[in-house]
């Protein structure tokens, strides 16, 4: 979807600023979220895309106006209503009013270092071959999907080339609402400047994506 997350390129947001020697977290709360969110991931009931759409889906207004992790805060509620752990009332209140949903599984803390280390690999096998090779030239689907894709605007519909081709990897666009991994090869895709920004672009300049394989046609 075309989420507010979505504004590369996009002009009115001020410059980029990188804070020197920035802290991990910025406040203790913010710990707070990053624990609760993992630890709600780990019951097992939504994956990572679904949880990225979750955030993505967040008001723009909203969006905007909070940080990193009272994004994280806002989507981990949308979630917990969501599977069946609270209801609008109970977050209302602040407090568990009956039995909710049951986890599939309970993240205890003697197991987070394992848990955290072992990670979410998706990368996984893809039977058929790829349709692309290295040096091909494709375009870019040009499409705005209502529900989550990972080809961000200001790259659809546009012409580069293919550098490299990766392997098959859990395919976000279904896997976010319960329609399965679907894997896909994913290629790293090359775009010139001016492909991108348009007239007045760099030419010398370059952009590169890392894009699923349905995303793409020849050129």
């Amino acid at each position: 979807m075309n989420g507010a997350q979505d504004i590369g390129g996009q002009m009115g947001f001020g410059p980029v600023n990188p804070e020197k020697d920035e802290p991990y977290f910025h406040a203790s709360w913010e710990k707070r979220a990053l624990g609760l969110t993992l630890a709600a991931g780990g019951m097992g009931h939504w994956n990572i895309d679904e949880s990225r759409h979750a955030r993505e889906s967040l008001h723009p207004a909203d969006y905007y106006s909070s940080s990193y992790y009272e994004i994280w805060t806002k989507a981990l509620e949308v979630l917990l209503q969501r599977h069946g752990f609270i209801t609008p009332e109970e977050l209302k209140q602040g407090r568990s009013l009956g039995k909710g949903a049951e986890p599939k599984r309970v993240l205890k803390a003697e197991n987070v270092a394992a848990a955290l280390a072992k990670g979410g690999p998706c990368d996984r096998p893809v039977e058929q071959a790829p349709l692309f090779k290295a040096g091909d030239r494709v375009r870019t689907r040009n499409f705005n999907p209502e529900t989550h894709t990972r080809l961000p605007r200001y790259a659809r519909g546009k012409v580069g080339f293919v550098e490299a081709v990766r392997d098959g990897f859990v395919f976000p666009d279904s896997n976010a609402h319960g329609l399965g991994e679907n894997p896909q090869y994913v290629y790293t895709v090359v775009f010139h400047g001016p492909e991108i920004w348009g007239e007045g672009a760099d030419p010398t300049l370059t952009l590169s994506i890392d894009a699923w394989e349905s995303y793409l046609e020849l050129a």
